[in-house]
């Protein structure tokens, strides 16, 4: 289905292509994340149709088009496509977020190499939304030379930067992390980074923003800790209100852990020009960050290691300036919305 993540891209392509592009929804939205805002409504689009409301149409697109790219829909929907030879891109996140012990379960091994290397031979590829996808598919040797790096393209905001990084607070240190509080994305670990901070003296504001499962947790931890002074906690926001939180915002919070196959947050405070403190577990995080030059990197579960990158940042206002300014500078000139679609129509 369309999210706001996926909306930039197509819009890309539909200028690039006109009436020859479509968005094929095989799927709807799950109520939770429409409650974060994320419904795109997708009877406004000119490009986009429900598999379901016009299912000949559907098929004969799918059928007949010079290109299907396929993400996140079952491989029923393409295998007669695939049967005719017809170039193909497949779009996936790693397949083993719960570790790959997991490819070697005989019955799914089987399944995924008769699906992934059946058809090698053929214009199949494999578009690899995070670093991690290539090494998941190697395990039965799918798309063997045929994997490209892509990922999630959300909105790109062209910004003056003199004028973004005057709007970020000089007089305390803003911190944010913002999510659906799930245990793997572990939104503990911006409370633990807020504790370490206070202990020693260490000026900032934070601010939280989700709700889920750990949301309770979350909440008594402020206040067990006595954080509630420097650490907002808020519920969910719409998209265009986090990026606004995320332009005021001089240090971002990326936490999750290996079953994050993507993380669009990481672009979007990017482009805020967020000096952005990641776990290196998450997919987007070694396509996007360039430790020590772009952002910062910590080892995934290690807090201490988090904590004091982020005390580092607070500490050094040409720091966070100098990082949030290449990061600014990576989404503008490489992973953007624009720069895909263009480098796709090239491929």
């Amino acid at each position: 289905y369309m999210t706001h993540h996926q909306l930039p891209f197509c819009d890309e392509l539909y200028a690039l292509l006109g009436k020859d592009f479509h968005f094929l929804a095989t799927n709807r939205m799950e109520d939770e994340r429409i409650k974060m805002g994320w419904g795109a409504e997708l009877r406004d689009l000119p490009y986009a149709l429900f598999y379901d409301d016009d299912y000949d149409l559907s098929h004969k697109l799918i059928r007949e088009s010079d290109v299907v790219i396929c993400g996140g829909t079952h491989h029923s929907y393409i295998e007669e496509r695939l049967v005719l030879h017809k170039l193909t891109f497949r779009y996936f996140e790693r397949l083993y977020k719960d570790g790959r012990i997991k490819a070697f379960i005989p019955s799914s091994y089987r399944q995924k190499k008769k699906e992934h290397t059946a058809y090698n031979d053929d214009p199949v590829y494999l578009l690899c939304a995070g670093a991690y996808v290539a090494a998941d598919f190697d395990m039965f040797s799918g798309y063997k030379d045929k994997k490209l790096r892509f990922g999630y393209f959300p909105e790109f905001v062209k910004e003056d930067t003199d004028k973004l990084f005057e709007s970020k607070s000089e007089n305390v240190t803003e911190i944010m992390w913002s999510g659906r509080m799930l245990e793997w994305k572990h939104p503990g670990a911006a409370v633990y980074t807020a504790s370490y901070l206070k202990d020693r003296g260490v000026p900032f504001h934070m601010t939280i923003v989700g709700e889920g499962e750990c949301r309770e947790r979350i909440d008594n931890a402020v206040k067990s800790k006595d954080l509630s002074s420097s650490v907002t906690v808020l519920d969910f926001e719409k998209p265009f209100e986090i990026r606004k939180r995320m332009e005021k915002s001089d240090i971002y919070l990326m936490t999750s852990d290996q079953k994050e196959g993507w993380g669009a947050v990481v672009n979007e405070a990017m482009n805020s020009g967020c000096a952005v403190v990641a776990s290196h577990a998450a997919g987007a995080v070694p396509y996007l960050i360039k430790h020590g030059e772009n952002g910062l990197v910590y080892r995934s579960g290690d807090l201490r290691e988090l904590a004091s990158h982020t005390a580092g940042l607070c500490r050094d206002s040409g720091l966070r300036r100098r990082l949030g300014m290449a990061a600014y500078n990576t989404i503008e000139k490489e992973w953007n919305p624009h720069v895909a679609a263009v480098r796709l129509m090239e491929m």
